[in-house]
């Protein structure tokens, strides 16, 4: 058997390896247009900064390498020109002498991987307007700090890539600034998480506009001044573009490969294409949501790693199948992590699920062993109670609680489930009853035990429509005194069961303390003394505070 592979990074090898531990008498070959094979993509701009030290640190393997331990052979600066799928066979062109030869092949492997989305911006050909997609680049970009010695530079856009270059450039020593279309930072989170991540950035020296798009990038050669939408002028030294990237399919399009709704390959579970013996995988591939069972496109090296893999095993007679993901992500910006996985909050009601959010603050581990708050935003399924997504922010122990929601969410696990998970504990290291299960038991208290929880964007629509709502701080009268919702009135949670008769029991009522758990017990008192819809604020004040103050920022 013969298998033939287009594409030689985190998909294409990982097809190769899996297929060669499989069968020992198959030929396995793979063409690359790029020098590089196998390398870190999401270590770049690492290596950028000041974090990694030498190129081979993630670009460890070589085509000899493949050769030696796989019996692979893998064919770099070699450009695949066109699929015959009648005559199951490929054009390739080698990019150093232009010869052009004909391989056919029984399986074959597509894993062409994505490029860059370069927005019409007048003067983007510009010599320091980078787009970081391969080492090459990273290289070309390294090679103009070094050389240039850029004091500000401009990043447009706000995923993983543009985020982890605004913390390597400004680890660097120079000015950054951040300009994104959008009305929040990072589309994989929601605008009251979002609004803490552009907190953390702007603490750290970074000048951040949204609602904004450049227009032109003004100079001779080089770029000197960009000009935004708004007329804001922004002078630098260097642009960065990381808009985003599309599926590079176009070959496998000619070929007549069938595309899916996103614009990626459509492919079966078992990474097959509408043509028989063709398979897809990676960043040109499409997937599907565990959640909804719907396709999406989230192109991330774990899960092309899993989509080369399982097609691999799949050209030599295995039996593993792709099941979907959640789309989990993580990144690290400055001291703070960022990490989702699931549905947001907009994604759930867009799919029409009548959704329950709760915001938890708490700590990694205790006060006394230096415990760092972090905000866990989770979504659940009112009607099943099945968690749907969750999105967290913090110091420290982010990593960890991701990874429990999203492998309890792997299984379908309920809001309810989690409160029942036995999470290892020590104050070293969490809380005696974790994060993740006091997430659970803010969700239960309002699916089954009529606990309401009203988000802040929730109360502030209902001030702002004028409804009649009555809002009861349950802090100390210090507290209050500081700062408190609009309309609120002090009544502390020691002295509300004496209070409780002179309110009004049938109003639409809000309680709340500094982060929810004394407002919850203040909701507890007039439930038990007969008050018919009280809600508690999620997240308490200081989520409501930020929310309010992120709302302002953007008028």
């Amino acid at each position: 058997m013969k298998i033939l592979i287009i594409g030689a990074v985190a998909a294409g090898t990982s097809a190769a390896a899996k297929a060669r531990r499989n069968n020992e008498d198959a030929e396995i070959k793979i063409y690359e247009m790029d020098s590089d094979i196998s390398y870190s993509a999401c270590g770049l701009p690492y290596y950028i900064g000041t974090e990694v030290e030498r190129r081979e640190q993630l670009v460890p393997r070589n085509a000899a390498f493949f050769k030696s331990k796989y019996n692979v052979d893998i064919f770099t600066g070699h450009q695949v020109l066109s699929i015959d799928p009648d005559k199951k066979s490929l054009e390739v062109k080698d990019l150093s002498s232009s010869d052009v030869l004909t391989e056919s092949y029984d399986k074959l492997v597509i894993s062409t991987g994505a490029k860059p989305v370069l927005p019409p911006i007048k003067g983007i050909d510009k010599k320091n307007v980078f787009v970081l997609r391969n080492v090459r680049s990273a290289d070309a970009i390294k090679n103009y700090v070094g050389q240039s010695k850029p004091q500000k530079a401009l990043v447009i856009g706000s995923g993983f890539i543009g985020l982890e270059m605004v913390e390597n450039l400004k680890a660097l020593g120079m000015e950054v600034v951040v300009v994104e279309m959008e009305d929040h930072l990072m589309k994989p989170l929601d605008n009251d998480v979002s609004i803490y991540l552009r907190d953390v950035i702007i603490k750290n020296g970074v000048q951040v506009y949204l609602n904004d798009s450049v227009q032109e990038l003004k100079g001779g050669g080089f770029v000197e001044k960009a000009i935004l939408r708004s007329g804001t002028e922004i002078e630098t030294d260097m642009v960065i573009v990381a808009t985003g990237i599309r599926p590079n399919v176009e070959l496998a399009r000619l070929a007549g490969v069938e595309l899916g709704t996103t614009g990626a390959i459509k492919v079966d579970n078992r990474m097959e294409t509408n043509i028989k013996d063709i398979y897809a995988c990676g960043d040109c591939a499409e997937t599907y949501s565990l959640i909804t069972g719907k396709v999406f496109y989230r192109p991330l090296g774990s899960t092309a790693n899993k989509m080369g893999r399982i097609a691999g095993d799949q050209i030599t007679g295995g039996d593993l199948e792709f099941r979907g993901i959640l789309g989990t992500g993580i990144f690290k910006i400055f001291d703070t992590t960022v990490a989702q996985t699931g549905l947001t909050e907009r994604e759930a009601r867009q799919d029409g699920y009548d959704v329950v959010v709760c915001h938890n603050i708490k700590p990694d581990k205790p006060e006394y062993f230096h415990g760092e708050e972090m905000l866990i935003k989770a979504i659940a399924d009112r009607k099943s109670g099945r968690l749907l997504g969750v999105q967290i922010i913090g110091k420290a122990g982010v990593d960890k609680r991701i990874d429990v929601f999203a492998t309890a969410m792997t299984f379908g696990a309920k809001a309810q489930d989690l409160f029942h998970l036995d999470l290892a504990y020590a104050p070293p290291f969490s809380t005696t009853k974790d994060p993740v299960m006091y997430t659970g038991m803010i969700l239960t208290n309002d699916i089954e035990r009529n606990r309401k929880l009203i988000t802040a964007e929730e109360l502030a629509k209902k001030l702002e429509a004028g409804e009649k709502v009555s809002i009861i701080d349950a802090r100390v009268q210090k507290q209050y005194q500081l700062n408190h919702v609009e309309g609120a009135i002090n009544i502390p949670h020691e002295v509300l069961r004496e209070t409780a008769e002179d309110l009004d029991k049938d109003a639409v009522t809000v309680t709340y303390c500094n982060k929810g758990v004394t407002g919850n017990a203040a909701q507890n008192i007039l439930i038990n003394n007969g008050f018919k819809h009280v809600y508690n604020l999620s997240g308490g004040h200081k989520n409501y505070a930020r929310v309010m103050k992120g709302k302002e920022e953007k008028k």
